[in-house]
């Protein structure tokens, strides 16, 4: 599990604008004439026209994408009724993952009231506001009775996440496991540790499944629920088991499965061994599970587990579920969530699971063995295929029980709208922060003696992304570390005045590369002193996996000891830098945006190779569009005449690189635009990901102008064609920046003997 230190939770959510989401327009408003269309007077003829009919609502409005977040904070995960306020956070990074994962908007509401009958008619009274709603950390047995009656109330989907999220994600996970053991459903002993929510969700779904309700047993905090007890209200007292068990223990004997949805620790090692043979337990408590996974892995080697953690094999996460199963639910306006579109969510889950699973998967978890199985029951939440697999399962199946209110009929097509909702690739620093943490590598950090380096160090130690190494005045670095309570115990800090030894070697070795280039034996050893020259050996000689510099210092100096110490990769002319920039409907790849300034056409032809390959490292097929003023010689010109020197030339090296150019930016990223006036163009279909600059004036000022006004998330600079990673930071980078450059060099330090940028 990730470790989260509380200042750097607490200043995530205050810095900048607190919170973590915020209203954005989707239509221009920078006229009049745009005011007078989005309020008074315009806005009258939408209202019209829903008022003549209430479906118009989703052609006007943004109803039809729309989800409320809603709790009275009774029941939050962790910290139990910490009330409506203290719940917001909570239903904010709800939205986060609604928007992130299945691209739907979210409004979250939180509600100061306790009483069901009041909650349920202020909730029914938002339906003309949102197209779903999502019921959040609502306590049992109230939240029962609220979504009861709340589906019979309200014509749009609603679902109560805490209960009915890991009932889909585990049923399908249990399916999975059953089939692997040869076990059927409607035989299998099921023992339930826990009553709340969840529980009962899970034990109503897997009846729906075939489970007998006689085979199973359900306990609470005062033992198995029996017919004899006095105490149970009416939504426990569905499960009480005909069988003469009172106790965990004798419940557990022959098991077939266990299902905890209850506290940590509660199972023992012993009762495990009494469970029939190849047992699966699914030990959802979090963040401890009812038993540990390695104790339970080693109490029994035909196990099968399952736990609600991300540091173990087959993670029960709901975020497999939920924003897909209403990403399905509001495209077809189904009028609710019923048994079968959850059902349709579980044989989607399980199914995928068996499937081969792609690259990019592999990839983002650093691990080539997933394959179905044992540890591999469902899906990972990074796999891109979740939403293309569960919300079509969910829109059929609500179209064939008659609750959608607008079928889909070009299955295709809506396939392709599913993956441009949210920009499928939006998960790309996912995918590589968490394949940094299967192989952490060793990290120089030159300017170790600046309060952001070291906390991004510290980051990147907890998160396990990397091992550090802190060049800097020692005595500065650790007065930093003090004064700000940082956790950086354990980590090399070298000062490279205090290093005479390896100043003595490794000028000497600086010498033997740089003696004919004009460089004095005292000369060498006196650069030492420098720290970029004392990382960039340390890389050089295998100390160190990868540098990191740039914060403080000017690019240009910062790079040339790395290009004289390190060198360049085999077969590379130019070095080249690199700018990703995430926009919401994919990533693009800026080159060359730090290093050549007015490069030529063959220095172009290399950029493109460079930039092409490393595109490529991101998981992303490169559609790479050279940039001019002029499109297809529209224009004469320096810059026009060079750039398509340059495409002619990459197409005759690079005769599979989908390029074209030389083009305007703008013709290069509107499809539409390239279809109707350059339909001939190999970008005309899909457009570009990639743009080359014709020169390092306009790349660096177009990155510059997105990160600032541009609304996107801008990472880098990546620099490609060194001979091992070197990465040069942004001047004044944030620690965000400076964490994610980091992955990036650990990833491309993996990868080294095979593909490096």
């Amino acid at each position: 599990m990730i470790k989260v230190n509380r200042e750097d939770a607490l200043n995530y959510h205050m810095d900048g604008k607190p919170g973590k989401i915020e209203v954005v327009p989707t239509k221009m408003l920078s006229t009049q004439h745009d005011l007078a269309l989005a309020y008074s007077p315009g806005v009258a003829e939408p209202c019209k026209e829903i008022h003549a009919d209430k479906e118009n609502v989703y052609k006007y409005t943004a109803k039809g994408n729309l989800v409320g977040v809603i709790s009275n904070g009774t029941a939050v995960l962790g910290l139990g009724n910490i009330g409506p306020d203290a719940s917001k956070p909570v239903m904010e990074g709800k939205g986060v993952l609604f928007k992130k994962f299945a691209g739907i908007d979210v409004f979250d509401i939180e509600i100061d009231c306790t009483d069901p009958d009041e909650f349920i008619r202020i909730v029914k009274s938002l339906e003309p506001t949102f197209g779903g709603i999502n019921l959040e950390d609502i306590r049992a047995p109230e939240s029962f009775k609220i979504e009861v009656a709340l589906k019979e109330q309200m014509n749009i989907p609603l679902m109560h996440d805490d209960q009915h999220g890991t009932a889909i994600i585990s049923a399908a996970a249990l399916l999975n496991a059953l089939e692997l053991t040869g076990k059927k459903i409607e035989e299998i002993k099921v023992v339930m540790n826990g009553a709340g929510a969840a529980a009962i969700a899970c034990a109503k779904l897997y009846v729906a499944l075939g489970m007998k309700m006689d085979n199973m047993v359900m306990l609470d905090r005062e033992g198995v629920v029996h017919p004899d007890r006095d105490d149970l209200d009416i939504y426990k007292a569905q499960f009480v088991t005909t069988r003469k068990v009172r106790t965990l223990a004798e419940a557990m004997k022959d098991a077939d499965v266990f299902v905890g949805l209850s506290a940590g620790n509660v199972l023992a090692p012993e009762l495990v061994k009494t469970m029939a043979a190849d047992p699966i337990i699914f030990a959802l408590a979090n963040p401890d599970p009812e038993i540990p996974y390695n104790v339970a892995m080693s109490t029994r080697d035909d196990l099968i587990m399952a736990t609600g953690r991300s540091d173990h094999p087959n993670q029960v996460n709901n975020v497999l579920g939920f924003p897909y199963i209403f990403r399905g639910a509001l495209d077809v306006r189904a009028t609710e969530i019923n048994e079968e579109m959850k059902l349709a969510a579980v044989h989607a889950l399980a199914n995928l699971a068996k499937e081969p699973v792609p690259d990019v998967v592999l990839k983002a978890y650093s691990d080539t063995t997933i394959n179905f199985g044992r540890t591999y029951l469902i899906p990972k939440p990074l796999d891109t295929r979740l939403i293309t697999t569960i919300s079509p399962a969910v829109a059929k199946a609500a179209m064939d029980s008659g609750v959608a209110k607008h079928p889909i009929s070009d299955w295709e097509a809506y396939e392709q709208e599913l993956k441009e909702r949210i920009g499928i690739d939006q998960k790309l620093m996912t995918r590589i922060i968490n394949q940094a943490k299967k192989d952490p590598k060793t990290v120089v950090f030159t300017e170790a003696d600046n309060y952001k380096i070291l906390k991004a160090a510290q980051i990147v130690k907890e998160q396990r992304i990397a091992n550090p190494i802190l060049l800097g005045n020692r005595e500065t670095i650790e007065a930093i570390i003090a004064e700000h309570k940082m956790d950086l115990q354990g980590v090399k800090i070298m000062d490279t005045y205090q290093e005479d030894a390896r100043r003595e070697e490794y000028g000497q070795l600086l010498y033997e590369k740089r003696q004919r280039k004009g460089l004095t034996l005292f000369d060498a050893k006196r650069l030492m002193r420098d720290r970029n020259y004392f990382g960039s050996m340390m890389l050089n000689n295998g100390e160190a996996d990868a540098l990191i510099s740039g914060l403080t210092r000017d690019y240009s100096k910062t790079i040339l000891p790395a290009l004289q110490v390190v060198g360049v990769e085999e077969g590379v002319n130019k070095v080249a830098g690199m700018y990703i920039i995430l926009s919401q409907r994919e990533p693009f790849f800026f080159a060359d945006t730090t290093v050549n300034l007015n490069p030529t056409a063959d220095e172009l032809v290399d950029i493109i190779g460079l930039t092409a390959r490393t595109v490529k490292f991101f998981d992303t097929e490169p559609r790479v569009a050279m940039l001019s003023y002029s499109n297809f010689g529209s224009v004469r010109g320096d810059v026009p005449n060079k750039a398509a020197e340059a495409v002619r030339k990459a197409k005759q090296r690079y005769p599979e690189l989908l390029l074209d150019g030389e083009m305007q930016a703008n013709t290069a990223l509107n499809r539409n635009l390239l279809r109707e006036h350059y339909p001939f163009s190999e970008l005309a279909e899909k457009g570009a990901n990639t743009l080359v600059f014709p020169d390092l004036a306009s790349g660096n000022i177009a990155y510059k102008v997105l990160q600032e006004i541009g609304g996107a998330e801008v990472i880098g600079p990546v620099l490609m064609g060194m001979r091992k990673p070197v990465h040069i930071l942004q001047l004044g980078s944030s620690i965000r920046e400076i964490v994610n450059i980091v992955s990036i060099a650990v990833v491309d330090a993996q990868n080294y003997n095979n593909q490096h940028l």
